[in-house]
């Protein structure tokens, strides 16, 4: 369930630090579990005290991802808490130009909507086609006449006078079919994947040597106690909590200390599925690889030709819950557009290797003489601007 919180937390645009919504997670002072309880204290700070955060929209959505009789024992309140909510289709068609794909994000993002799937196309007569599969995860009002008039409403407003064309409708069987597995190609899947599972040697280089994990199993008599200290970044609760349950570790106690100078020092108690300390140092090494590799390459980012068209793909692991990473369409389209590069067409997709299932974001990008990406030094910038936002750095 942390995990689950700390994805919220993630994905929220009123929780993560960002140009215009100046809140951020500054620490996870304590929790604890005893395998039936869990207890969270999050300190969270406002960087601009004028902003207006609403609380009540977080509170809603944290409770929604607790088990309901914990909103019941805590709220008495277990009927409002919003149940699954629905995808819908908005369809948006309209006049292209640099930077719309990030706009059109941005909008629903502030909106809190959580995009499920995207389908992006531009026409020989430069004009647009999205497909945006969303869900009203804030308030579950979709489905209602208003909620979708205001919607359409916002991204009018925001684009002006590019000619925009709003279609929002319950999503049928068109989001099945973009719902499925990506076909990539062999050469551009091994450029992804060819060495996502790397070896123990690989372990020991100088990225990995960013993060320090050290195991102690004699300050607790039930407790393996793991002590990280790495450099800070975006998600990295997230990813250490995710990595943890993927690897069925349990966490009973967790500590995590301001950021100082750029690092981040925690301790985290964890127990086996079965509650018992890690004691075999085969596994505690597996572990440390694994939690290392998961902090320091939470993503791929890489950038390929395909024949005369230039694209980038961003690939990231789902969840064994099925939930993929959020944000990360949002913050792909925001470096792209502090470039100047325009998206020919994208697409979020799915793609299996023999040891997990990964999200695949793809995007055609469009060359024009202010960034030739013909040009390895400026794909080489497209890389570093999309990883250092996808980061925080």
């Amino acid at each position: 369930m942390i995990s689950e919180i700390l994805h919220l937390f993630h994905q929220n645009p009123e929780l993560v630090k960002d140009s215009k919504k100046q809140i951020l997670v500054r620490r996870i002072l304590d929790f604890s579990t005893d395998g039936r309880w869990c207890y969270i204290v999050f300190w969270v700070t406002p960087q601009l005290s004028s902003h207006k955060i609403d609380w009540d929209s977080l509170k809603n959505r944290l409770l929604s991802n607790c088990p309901s009789y914990l909103g019941a024992f805590y709220f008495c309140q277990q009927s409002n808490v919003p149940s699954r909510p629905s995808v819908y289709l908005l369809k948006f068609y309209c006049r292209d130009r640099k930077g719309l794909l990030h706009d059109v994000t941005k909008v629903l993002t502030e909106l809190e909507f959580t995009i499920q799937r995207v389908k992006v196309m531009t026409t020989p007569d430069g004009r647009v086609l999205d497909l945006f599969f969303i869900t009203d995860d804030a308030i579950n009002l979709l489905h209602t006449k208003q909620r979708q008039v205001d919607t359409c409403n916002h991204l009018t407003a925001v684009l002006g006078e590019h000619g925009v064309s709003c279609e929002l409708e319950l999503a049928g069987p068109e989001y099945e079919s973009v719902q499925g597995f990506s076909s990539l190609p062999p050469a551009v899947a091994h450029e992804l994947f060819g060495s996502s599972e790397p070896a123990d040697t690989e372990i020991a280089s100088s990225d990995t040597n960013k993060a320090v994990i050290t195991v102690d199993n004699q300050l607790s008599p039930v407790h393996t106690l793991l002590q990280i200290q790495c450099v800070d970044q975006k998600g990295l609760f997230y990813d250490i909590l995710r990595t943890s349950k993927d690897c069925n570790i349990q966490i009973s106690y967790g500590r995590f200390a301001s950021k100082i100078k750029g690092d981040r020092n925690m301790d985290l108690f964890i127990q086996t599925k079965d509650g018992k300390k890690i004691l075999d140092g085969k596994h505690q090494a597996n572990l440390c690889a694994r939690l290392k590799q998961e902090m320091v390459h939470p993503l791929k980012v890489t950038i390929l030709n395909r024949g005369p068209d230039t694209e980038l793909l961003i690939a990231n692991p789902v969840e064994l819950s099925g939930k993929g990473r959020p944000r990360v369409f949002y913050d792909v389209t925001l470096a792209l557009k502090t470039l100047g590069i325009c998206v020919f067409s994208g697409e979020i997709a799915r793609h299996t290797t023999s040891e997990r299932q990964w999200e695949v974001y793809r995007f055609l990008l469009d060359d024009s003489r202010e960034f030739p990406l013909a040009s390895q030094r400026a794909k080489n910038q497209v890389v570093d601007r999309v990883t250092k936002t996808l980061m925080g750095w």
